[in-house]
């Protein structure tokens, strides 16, 4: 009976060690730990941009809607016209948003008396309602940095409708 194994012996030349697996294991994670820590890693300063300023470029935009919209009469020449823009003003910083909501009533103060000013044969061209949106720019920014907000911060206005009729 010497073919005869003994009961479990078999069992125990035929077992691996679970130690390979468990480096592989560690390795992956390793490799995965350390490619999400490349990936997630605050981004160095762009040379010539303040480290803010290039973190703030990656933030997203959040609109703030003049509701409702501007309507104005304009023109000099003895002819009542009207104007009516929907404008929205584009920040990246949640606080800036704020502050041009709480200046609402100034800033579109400000605003009635730009577009009131206005020529309707100036508007007519593209380059007139550039022209117009970068007043518009403006305005906003001076009436927030009166308050003490980063103006620069309020990136863009968008008339998002313009209507001369």
């Amino acid at each position: 009976m010497a073919a005869e194994e003994k009961p479990g012996a078999g069992a125990k030349a035929g077992k691996k060690s679970p130690l390979p697996m468990i480096i592989i294991a560690l390795v992956v994670l390793a490799a995965g730990g350390g490619g999400a820590w490349w990936y997630l890693k605050p981004k160095a300063a762009v040379p010539g941009k303040p480290a803010a300023e290039a973190a703030s470029t990656h933030a997203a935009a959040i609109y703030y809607k003049f509701d409702p919209a501007f309507v104005v009469n304009f023109g000099t020449d003895g002819n009542t016209r009207y104007l009516q823009i929907t404008l929205e003003a584009m920040s990246r910083e949640q606080a800036v948003i704020d502050e041009i909501k709480n200046n609402e009533p100034a800033i579109r103060n400000d605003l009635v008396l730009l577009y009131s000013a206005q020529q309707p044969e100036a508007l007519l061209a593209p380059e007139g309602k550039e022209k117009l949106r970068q007043a518009t720019l403006e305005a906003v920014r001076k009436t927030i940095a009166a308050e003490g907000a980063k103006a620069e911060a309020v990136e863009a206005v968008y008339f998002t409708s313009f209507v001369i009729q």
